[in-house]
């Protein structure tokens, strides 16, 4: 589903927020000293992940991340630098979180389909967003460069009227969520499943039903010319943790933020997102993901938090946009050029022509 009624109704924090180390190319996890008693963070004593029959840390599995949708991936600016509520925040946070989980069984009562029956809704974690760098939780200002791009930066997210397919995002279309949100909580469809075999990892995902294919033989990325809407994912090991570089994006994707103008930021053909995927216990991957940019963004940012592992979820089917109309309705319904064809439409009726017209226009359109 890639309504702009219900992302707007539904104001899912879908934006990023920032940090960078000296070198987010080989980006390591904070020390575990520094980590607050949160599952899934940090790893017991000793402990170290299960093999595959070939000798991998074992990750497979499904580690589906709707639980976080609750926690904004971009820290609210009144909270500056604080990453962690205290037990009086978080106390009321999941009083909030329980009151919204209770919409379900009340659109039921009331015999009604709503957001409680649309969204999938998790309960809130202690950390205040997703982004955990820089201190702030979010996302670094644009280059002049990304400011200026993001003017044209449209979706149906932004946008009130559609005139061509260029005013919708690859998100809109369904053809991909792009980098690095697809790796972050939307208002449903969270799921997440990890395969391996001997020489690769894959990544599926649920929504727009995307599969990260990731091989980890030391081979590097294509050629720059070589472009992927999800980019291209190289893996290694570093003792547990499963590292995943990905480069060579097509542009022009919404990174997410503000560029001053209300779109999107966008990505450039040399942003690059390194990830590490740490389990932390037989039920938890610690992941993290720096992204970097350095024609659009002015610093890196990353993302920090935990997976759970769920062994009952079930992947459905993402439909998305079933028959492909929905790009045509929303330009049939807002251009001012569609306008004017309904009104000649109008016309012709009153006038008796209506026939003459549509055949005309038909045989123009084969």
């Amino acid at each position: 589903m890639s309504l702009r009624f219900f992302g707007a109704a539904l104001a899912v924090p879908l934006f990023l927020a920032a940090g960078a180390p000296a070198a987010a190319d080989d980006a390591k996890p904070a020390a575990n000293a520094t980590l607050p008693d949160e599952p899934g963070l940090k790893a017991p004593p000793g402990w170290h992940a299960k093999r595959t029959e070939w000798g991998d840390p074992d990750l497979t599995g499904r580690w589906p991340i709707d639980n976080l949708s609750s926690t904004p991936s971009q820290r609210p600016p009144n909270l500056g630098d604080k990453a962690w509520l205290t037990d009086e925040e978080y106390a009321a946070a999941l009083k909030s979180a329980d009151e919204q989980l209770k919409l379900y069984n009340l659109e039921v009562k009331a015999n009604r389909m709503g957001m409680g029956h649309w969204t999938e809704r998790g309960r809130p974690m202690r950390q205040t967003s997703l982004i955990m760098e820089p201190t702030n939780g979010r996302i670094p200002p644009p280059t002049p460069l990304g400011t200026e791009l993001s003017k044209n930066m449209k979706s149906s997210w932004s946008e009130n009227t559609f005139t061509w397919v260029t005013d919708f995002s690859p998100y809109d279309r369904c053809i991909a969520r792009g980098m690095p949100s697809a790796m972050t909580p939307g208002a449903y469809n969270s799921g997440i499943e990890v395969w391996q075999s001997p020489g690769y990892a894959v990544i599926r995902l649920e929504m727009i039903h995307e599969a990260r294919i990731i091989p980890l033989t030391g081979k590097g990325p294509p050629p720059a010319p070589v472009k992927s809407w999800m980019g291209y994912s190289v893996g290694r090991w570093d003792g547990d943790t499963l590292v995943i570089e990905t480069t060579n994006f097509v542009p022009n994707q919404p990174i997410g933020g503000d560029g001053g103008s209300g779109h999107a930021v966008p990505n450039s053909d040399q942003m690059k997102i390194v990830e590490r995927l740490t389990p932390t216990g037989p039920d938890h991957i610690h992941y993290e993901a720096w992204v970097s940019d350095p024609v659009t963004l002015t610093a890196p940012f990353k993302y920090d938090f935990p997976w759970t592992r769920n062994k009952d979820y079930v992947q459905y089917e993402y439909a998305c946009i079933e028959g492909n109309e929905q790009t045509r309705g929303y330009i049939e319904g807002t251009s001012p050029y569609e306008a004017a064809k309904r009104e000649a439409r109008e016309k012709a009726r009153a006038d008796g022509t209506l026939q003459v017209a549509d055949r005309s226009t038909s045989s123009s359109n084969r």
